[in-house]
């Protein structure tokens, strides 16, 4: 037996100091700079993503050891326009890694999660009508923002001017998204105070679903087997659950389901008329005998593009209220308003609301939100990658399957490109002393390529309509102590905020509308 123990501890040993070696001193990713501990074993920034700093340490790193940083035994960080377009860039073969498996809804893939740029192009142009400026601008679509820009507003009214805009723009991006890809049979009503609408969102304000992405992207086959326990061992497993059921977006997940199940069920003459993503989908439906989407395709891709839709556009907006109503920020509000008071009422409609196709046209709103984007991205961590094929980047041998990835947080902070990057400053947008079109070069809130975000119209619509329209209405301020105080947003496993002030809440921005 203790032969039989030293010969297995003599094989570890040996095994370790082969790793050891390998990762450190002869793969080809041992030339690339960065830290030894991360080099040698995943688990570092693993450790990272559980105390939620990965993206600000890969920041770090990237300060001090360049735009080239390998951060795992097969996992190299790149920071680098090169890199960009490279990885991410128009005809790119990189694919999305099994990291993205943790969005599928229903047990499907959808457009988001396939791996391949074939899947994901066929896909997308099922859907890419439908997303495109000119139809998001104009007609239905266009009424439809500009109608939720006004419930927004008398949301204000009837339940009070100093708001938790948190929540109240969580309403306006979810009736936006559920009625754009489900027309009459899912739209919500959370503007109108609809209370089972509004409790959708009790699925995002869960802190304790950060612990369930870390496990689900470091443990997946574990945290799978977890909640599928039932009866005793059911029991004994929920004292482990990293989040208590329901889990995270069970409550969308749900209403999208039933969306999708209503539509399906409706006749011909119930549908006609149906300008919705999921008639679109439709069209691409099958039988059993056809090529084709079956009734779990079309859900889980409306109930993917639902999710994308609601944290995105409200968690920027909010911080663009909040920067905007901050003192130090008062010169830039006062531009806002100057510029949306010079639209005339030929350009409104019934309600006083700016049309959307005037809004895309205002240069200081967008130069606005585009500097909110810039610091406080939706989705600012690492998008990883792959290539079954061992490729060139930066100068560096990447080998087959090696993990490599960019993250908005980083580019948006190069600071050779942008100055005081720390700043809220919109004006850098409009500066002609600023070189804007290698700043854009940089821009990366909607990611770039074949996988940029399908939804980047329907979003600029509802932030410039929303913008304007209130703008026009109301002067805002900060609220208690956000004055000091930065709200905070979940992004996977991280909370996000301006890390210049000295707190934040977590899920909470109080702002005041003072009518003008």
């Amino acid at each position: 037996m203790s032969l039989t123990l030293a010969a297995l501890a003599t094989l570890s040993v040996a095994y370790l100091v082969y790793h050891f070696c390998w990762s450190l001193f002869f793969s080809p990713l041992a030339r690339i700079p960065g830290p030894k501990s991360f080099a040698f074993s995943r688990l570092t920034l693993a450790y990272e993503d559980y105390k939620g700093t990965r993206t600000r340490k890969l920041n770090e790193l990237h300060r001090k050891y360049g735009p080239v940083v390998r951060v795992g035994p097969n996992e190299v960080a790149f920071d680098s326009l090169s890199a960009l377009r490279t990885i991410y860039g128009a005809g790119s073969a990189f694919e999305r890694t099994s990291f993205y498996d943790m969005f599928q809804a229903y047990g499907r893939k959808n457009m988001f999660t396939y791996a391949s740029t074939k899947d994901h192009g066929e896909r997308k142009r099922m859907l890419a009508h439908a997303y495109a400026k000119s139809v998001l601008l104009r007609g239905r679509n266009s009424e439809m923002i500009m109608s939720k820009a006004n419930n927004f507003l008398e949301l204000l009214e009837r339940e009070g001017r100093t708001s938790e805009i948190f929540s109240t723009l969580h309403y306006f991006s979810i009736d936006n998204i559920t009625e754009f890809l489900y027309g009459k049979f899912g739209k919500t009503a959370c503007l109108e105070g609809v209370a089972k609408d509004r409790a959708l969102i009790s699925d995002i304000m869960d802190v304790s679903r950060r612990k369930l992405t870390w496990f689900t992207i470091h443990f997946p086959n574990f945290t799978s087997w977890l909640y599928s326990q039932t009866g005793f061992m059911g029991g004994v497993a929920q004292h482990f659950y990293p989040m208590a059921t329901p889990t995270t977006y069970t409550g969308i997940r749900l209403h999208a389901m039933k969306a999708c199940q209503a539509y399906s069920s409706a006749s011909e003459d119930q549908r006609a008329n149906e300008e919705s993503v999921i008639s679109k989908l439709w069209k691409h439906h099958r039988t059993a005998k056809e090529n084709g989407l079956d009734d779990l395709d079309v859900a889980a891709e409306c109930a993917d593009q639902l999710l994308a839709g609601i944290d995105t556009t409200s968690d920027t907006l909010m911080f663009l209220i909040w920067c905007l109503s901050r003192p130090e920020h008062k010169a830039y509000q006062q531009k806002v308003i100057d510029e949306v008071s010079k639209i005339s009422n030929a350009e409104l409609n019934a309600d006083g609301i700016p049309h959307s196709e005037v809004c895309d046209k205002l240069a200081y709103v967008d130069a606005v939100i585009k500097e909110t984007l810039r610091l406080f991205a939706p989705l600012p961590a690492s998008e990883p990658r792959s290539l079954p094929r061992a490729s060139t980047i930066d100068g560096y041998l990447i080998p087959a399957r090696t993990v490599v990835s960019m993250s908005p947080y980083t580019l948006h902070r190069n600071l050779e490109m942008f100055k005081n990057p720390s700043e809220f400053n919109p004006d850098r947008w409009l500066d002609p002393s600023q070189d804007a079109a290698e700043m854009k070069k940089l821009f990366w809130a909607f990611s770039s390529g074949g996988r940029m975000c399908i939804g980047m119209h329907l979003a600029m619509a509802e932030m410039t309509t929303l913008v304007a329209s209130m703008y026009r209405k109301y002067t805002t301020k900060t609220s208690g102590e956000f004055n000091t105080v930065s709200p905070g947003i979940t992004s996977r496993f991280e909370v996000f905020y301006d890390e210049t002030c000295r707190d934040v809440r977590e899920h909470e921005c109080r702002i005041q509308f003072v009518p003008q």
